[in-house]
């Protein structure tokens, strides 16, 4: 049974994060799933992926729609299909996430912005359902300059 991340953006963008998460989430084996709400927000994120931090780090991954989702270690999609079987899945932009997909992977994160009111508020509500569903949840914040879990149920 996974467990829900809540990411409070406030120092890095989401582009920054992501690279970030993705890595931590590759390094336990996990395959990741990217949903955001926008093709064009994620095809922006495909490129900033491809241009991530040279050969070193660089995230393999492709974008839903073509005949090899399957086999892609990170896969970004707009869709609720888990296409390429996630052990983790991360939500951007106030992408949904279900309850029933959260209890069956690993990890779900959900980053938010945290200047973006609306997208704050978003992140509450998406809280309070998914712990009011029973899910598990965290609650992290890096307004300190690192990142600091400061709730969890």
């Amino acid at each position: 049974m996974g467990a829900v991340y809540f990411y409070h953006l406030t120092r890095n963008p989401a582009d920054v994060t992501l690279v970030s998460l993705i890595g931590k989430a590759r390094e336990q084996g996990w395959r990741v799933l990217v949903r955001g709400n926008d093709d064009q927000r994620l095809d922006w994120l495909d490129q900033k992926l491809w241009l991530s931090g040279g050969d070193e780090s660089f995230l393999a991954h492709g974008k839903a729609g073509s005949p090899y989702d399957a086999d892609q270690p990170v896969l970004l999609c707009t869709n609720p299909e888990n296409s390429n079987a996630a052990s983790c899945l991360m939500s951007i932009d106030g992408a949904d996430l279900s309850p029933d997909e959260i209890n069956g992977c690993e990890r779900a994160c959900i980053l938010f912005d945290g200047h973006d009111d609306a997208a704050v508020q978003h992140a509450r509500d998406q809280w309070k359902s998914l712990t009011g569903a029973g899910c598990a949840a965290q609650y992290w914040s890096e307004e300190s300059g690192r990142w600091e879990k400061k709730a969890e149920t």
